[in-house]
């Protein structure tokens, strides 16, 4: 040990010599404001890359501090903390608005589709349009949405005439869901909700 470098020493806490951390006073740690202060440009740039809508901004904003005053004392770097996971509230708001997005289309073709009031000429007219759109799709999804959806098989047995497993066959579904979807709006179809 004697061969070593002072500040090697004090590393490894050799007696005799005092760490660096001991001679340094604690500092208090800054409070939130001044942090949210010092990172606002940052947060902004985060909102702006992910294209959060302003509206919806101040609500992933808001989760992130819930989250942050319920881990406040396990936390080491609050501002390195609250950029990721503000990034990361934004890849799960987009997540959650793709999925509404599919679950509009879907519903809403399953309603038009089963409606007994919309004549049957309106009916063969949607068809033929899902037809065509479909066509467009690759071989595979358009052979998974016809049985999921044209022939009503469930997920498991969709899987198993496909040569999927049962666990991921639910993320196929969503993929051509969503190439359905950009082909739909594409085409001009509009939900209810919009």
């Amino acid at each position: 040990m004697r061969g070593l470098p002072a500040t090697k020493a004090a590393r490894r806490g050799v007696a005799g010599q005092e760490e660096p951390a001991a001679i340094a006073p604690l500092a208090e740690e800054p409070a939130l404001e001044e942090i949210l202060v010092r990172i606002e440009p940052r947060l902004k740039r985060i909102l702006f890359r992910h294209r959060i809508p302003a509206q919806d901004a101040d609500d992933l904003l808001q989760e992130t501090m819930l989250i942050l005053v319920s881990k406040a004392g396990s936390i080491r770097n609050p501002e390195a903390w609250i950029l990721a996971t503000l990034t990361n509230r934004c890849i799960i708001y987009w997540r959650r608005q793709r999925s509404r997005l599919w679950d509009q289309v879907d519903t809403a073709i399953l309603e038009l589709l089963a409606d007994a009031e919309v004549p049957a000429q309106e009916r063969e007219e949607l068809r033929f349009d899902l037809d065509a759109l479909l066509a467009e799709l690759p071989d595979r999804c358009r052979s998974l949405l016809r049985l999921r959806y044209g022939l009503g098989c469930s997920a498991a047995e969709t899987a198993k005439r496909m040569g999927y497993c049962k666990s991921s066959i639910r993320k196929v579904t969503h993929r051509c869901l969503a190439a359905l979807t950009e082909r739909l709006l594409g085409a001009g179809f509009q939900t209810n909700e919009s």
